[in-house]
């Protein structure tokens, strides 16, 4: 069964969609909105597909199922509630919203439509990743005592100067823009709700409204600590984007260009057949970036078909949104948050 797919925003991760949609036999790419007419026409004749020039024609029409949502951040929540209004499913980019209450109206948003709501979180589908689930579900580690996120980006100052990137009502900083992935994967592994957070933030080597570094500690329910080190000031390019894990039995880090790379994977008695575990397409891989919007599809397309929630819904968006919300209210006030605060 076809599902009828329209792409809002064709900017730079609508590619990823269309071509994802192209590679599915059960979905068709119907239409694309920008309001940047020639950009709308480019990507319209790229994909073949029909242009729109304001997203309420697109919503209005009757060959689409499913909206992707590929538009700046603020402006996910209204539009996803538009969409579902109009009778379609929705797959939004990260982050779903700029704060839980918007994520909130969006999932009831969904509910109320009786619609589906998918966020893009597709890093967890990489295949380092899904082997790093496995192995800390099955408890091969042990309890976890300390884990880390480490997003070492670089932007250009140009990369801020065009209305939207760096602002707190439309994109968020550091934290929220380019570490949330890698939040969302440590929240989703850890498997844990997190007690607390402490944040530092700053404005650093950029001009722009939101912070271009943030460095934070996490307090898990079991004890567990967790440090957040996300920035775009590490000139002259991206250097490192990873996720480690320590735990009683075993240590274990992805990496890579889009966590994609096992970069040490060492667990008690297995410890001789690491090498053989560390292949060499693991050591170096070729990068999975946009790869995995092929598995948030399909799992949307199913989910629809099947009358399901999507893996990735509205309330598993929203966690790692939790997070960032309360380090901006940690940086802001000075002092640890609960996440219990924010999470209501």
């Amino acid at each position: 069964m076809q599902k009828g797919f329209g792409i809002v925003g064709c900017g730079r991760i609508a590619p990823r969609h269309a071509t994802s949609l192209l590679e599915n036999p059960r979905a068709k790419l119907i239409a694309v909105a920008d309001i940047i007419k020639n950009r709308a026409l480019h990507f319209s004749r790229t994909y073949s597909a029909k242009p729109y020039f304001d997203y309420h024609d697109l919503l209005a029409d009757p060959e689409i199922d499913i909206v992707n949502i590929c538009t700046p951040s603020g402006l996910h929540a209204s539009m996803a509630m538009e969409a579902f209004r109009a009778g379609k499913h929705v797959i939004v980019e990260k982050p779903m919203a700029m704060n839980p209450d918007d994520a909130d109206r969006m999932i009831n948003a969904a509910r109320d439509a009786d619609r589906k709501l998918c966020v893009v979180l597709q890093n967890r589908y990489n295949p380092p990743m899904q082997d790093l689930h496995r192995v800390l579900r099955s408890g091969k580690i042990g309890r976890v005592l300390l884990a880390n996120v480490t997003v070492r980006w670089y932007r250009p100052q140009e990369y801020y100067e065009d209305g939207w990137h760096g602002t707190k009502a439309m994109d968020g900083g550091a934290l929220m823009n380019q570490s949330i992935h890698h939040i969302d994967a440590l929240q989703w592994l850890m498997n844990e709700p997190v007690d607390t957070v402490f944040a530092y933030t700053g404005t650093l080597a950029h001009q722009m409204e939101a912070e271009d570094v943030g460095v934070v500690v996490m307090r898990f329910a079991s004890g567990a600590l967790a440090s957040v080190e996300g920035s775009t000031i590490t000139f002259p390019q991206n250097l490192e984007a990873s996720l480690a894990f320590f735990g009683e039995r075993g240590s274990l880090k992805v990496g890579g260009t889009a966590l994609n790379r096992k970069i040490f994977w060492k667990i008690e008695g297995e410890l001789e057949h690491e090498k053989e575990m560390l292949t060499h397409d693991e050591i170096d891989p070729p990068s999975v970036y946009g790869t995995s919007h092929t598995y948030v599809i399909e799992d949307m397309i199913d989910a629809v078909i099947s009358d399901r929630d999507p893996v990735t819904n509205g309330h598993e968006g929203r966690k790692s949104l939790v997070l960032v919300a309360a380090m901006y209210e940690s940086a802001k006030v000075g002092h640890p948050i609960s996440v219990k605060t924010i999470a209501r």
